[in-house]
């Protein structure tokens, strides 16, 4: 029997404005485990845009890193990385033109976004999840960390990760395999 457990949600709401934020939690597992993440960057409505209204209308821009210790070794298990698989589940704007629109409409004209059912079951170790996009490494600079980034010791295989698209792709399903 698979077992699914939820352990960390971030505490910080996606509504908030900030440019990086960090989570520490332990929690017990055996290997090889899978670890399931949604990952999402912040958007007013689905247009994908953030700020609407104001003069700082504009596309967001996504970026994750995680890293996986040992709680008694202090042994790096994972982090993330191009072998992450990384499902987008909400694309918009599909044209930025969509940033210039004084009264953007999530769904019309530039503002139109793709949506990608969530698959059932993705968070259990036996989805096939062979066939989804690798992860896309990010530099800190394309991704814009600050606030906090640099506060953390990352080891040097944890890597910035998201889709190949840093602004416009809004909610991923990212699935990272550990078996060692």
């Amino acid at each position: 029997m698979q077992t699914v457990k939820r352990v960390i949600e971030d505490s910080v709401p996606i509504t908030t404005e900030r440019s990086f934020n960090a989570e520490t939690t332990t929690f017990e597992a055996d290997l090889p485990m899978t670890i399931a993440i949604m990952a999402k960057d912040f958007k007013e409505n689905d247009s994908g845009l953030e700020y609407i209204g104001t003069n700082q209308q504009q596309t967001g821009d996504g970026g994750m890193i995680a890293q996986f210790h040992d709680a008694v070794t202090g042994d790096l298990i994972a982090a993330t990385d191009s072998n992450m698989r990384c499902l987008v589940v909400q694309h918009a704007p599909v044209d930025r033109a969509c940033v210039k629109e004084a009264n953007p409409v999530a769904g019309q004209g530039a503002c139109a976004f793709v949506e990608t059912p969530v698959p059932a079951n993705w968070t259990v170790p036996d989805f096939d999840d062979s066939a989804g996009p690798a992860a896309a490494e990010h530099t800190a600079r394309e991704v814009g960390s600050k606030d906090g980034y640099d506060e953390i010791n990352w080891d040097q295989s944890a890597k910035l990760t998201w889709s190949d698209d840093l602004v416009l792709d809004n909610t991923l399903l990212c699935r990272l395999v550990v078996t060692e």
